[in-house]
């Protein structure tokens, strides 16, 4: 990864160091880079004088985690968060698996009541055969709860690859 200036910041880690989740993350290289270019840009600006500067520099290369990072930037203009009404895309990912995991269990609920009443009209006290179609709704909802990680750092790739192409899209038409 290439740090480019003029994207947001935090977009150009693998990793939002300023998720909670992810602040225990050792930092990589290209990490404290990102950093250290923000803290060059807000020290040709005058946002921060020779000594804060050279301060931050040295904290930014000895961090171990992401979580260490953030503090160094976080009173600088470009660190700042989002304007309002938007989500990071780990807010979003996690939206989107609870949005998955209520629908399997509303499908698990729905389906089950619905085979359950057939059954009941049809072939009471006969062999018990909602149990198949519960099962396979079943395993899908505890899919869904014990790949809860994966799914959501794969819906993180998926929006940061969309974000990645409409951003070429607006540098094709600028």
């Amino acid at each position: 990864m290439v740090v480019v200036p003029g994207i947001e910041v935090w977009s150009q880690f693998d990793h939002d160091p300023r998720s909670p989740v992810n602040a225990r993350i050792r930092a990589s290289d290209r990490d404290r880079a990102v950093i250290e270019t923000v803290l060059g840009d807000a020290f040709a600006e005058g946002r921060l004088t020779r000594d804060e500067y050279d301060e931050r520099a040295e904290a930014a290369i000895a961090s171990r985690t992401l979580g260490d990072l953030v503090p160094l930037v976080e009173d600088l203009p470009v660190a700042q968060a989002p304007r309002a009404g938007t989500r990071s895309r780990e807010e979003q990912a996690l939206r989107k698996w609870e949005s998955d995991r209520r629908e399997a269990l509303i499908g698990l609920i729905g389906l089950s009541a619905l085979v359950w009443t057939i059954w009941a009209v049809t072939t009471p006290g006969g062999f018990p055969w909602p149990l198949f179609p519960m099962g396979a709704a079943l395993m899908n909802l505890v899919r869904i709860i014990a790949n809860r990680r994966d799914i959501i750092e794969e819906h993180v790739r998926h929006l940061e690859k969309k974000e990645r192409k409409e951003l070429r899209k607006r540098e094709d038409e600028g």
